[in-house]
């Protein structure tokens, strides 16, 4: 069982407070009920995720990679990639009947990366021979810093803004369609020569007329 028990500055311990904080807005969203109460959590969660992303990549990752290992730390990069993903989805749209599926998702996938990191990647950085207090010095001043100028775009709000919702939700977007089409008339293909069976019986009548003129034979007198 690994220890929990660190100084306040260690970078791990950092890392720790991350992960609680963010899985008590989680919990906090499956009792939520009113949209308000839903978007205030949903903006908190995001901007705590996108902050710890960047001090794991930023600085974390690099320092512990080459003892932890690349099958690791590369599950790891990817799972941040889905999140911010997910993330970008969010960012861009408004409320909608999936949102809270997409955040719902979103906190599923970031509880299986907490349990992964914690149960591995955590337990063998801590053998490290190096200052992790030091290293968390560092990845205070810069979430100070982000918190105080803002946090910079990454690639996948990049990639989902390109998109322009056409990547989102494929299911949702299906389903789009398909509202779309309801009330549209279902043109039929006819065979030629064939009657369109809703075409007006006067319209069919004169058309009738108008052939058996045309074809009359002329007798001469």
């Amino acid at each position: 069982m690994f220890d929990w028990m660190l100084p306040e500055k260690h970078a791990i311990a950092i890392l720790k407070k991350d992960h609680d904080t963010v899985k008590a807005l989680f919990d906090d969203f499956e009792k939520a009920e009113k949209r308000p109460a839903k978007e205030k959590i949903i903006d908190q969660a995001v901007t705590a995720l996108k902050i710890h992303a960047i001090l794991e990549e930023e600085i974390f990752y690099p320092s512990v990679r080459a003892h932890v290992g690349s099958k690791v730390m590369n599950e790891a990069d990817e799972e941040h990639h889905v999140a911010k993903v997910l993330i970008a989805e969010l960012d861009a749209g408004a409320n909608s009947d999936h949102r809270d599926a997409k955040f719902t998702v979103l906190a599923e996938s970031v509880r299986h990366h907490i349990r992964e990191e914690e149960n591995d990647m955590l337990p063998k950085a801590k053998g490290l021979d190096m200052d992790f207090e030091a290293l968390g010095q560092r990845m205070l001043e810069r979430k100070r810093q982000l918190l105080k100028d803002g946090i910079p775009s990454d690639a996948e709000h990049t990639m989902v803004a390109g998109a322009n919702g056409r990547g989102d939700s494929p299911a949702k977007a299906a389903g789009d369609r398909k509202t779309a089409q309801i009330g549209k008339p279902h043109k039929k293909s006819l065979r030629p020569g064939t009657e369109d069976p809703r075409r007006p019986l006067e319209e069919k009548i004169m058309a009738t007329s108008s052939s058996s003129k045309g074809k009359r034979k002329v007798h001469k007198v």
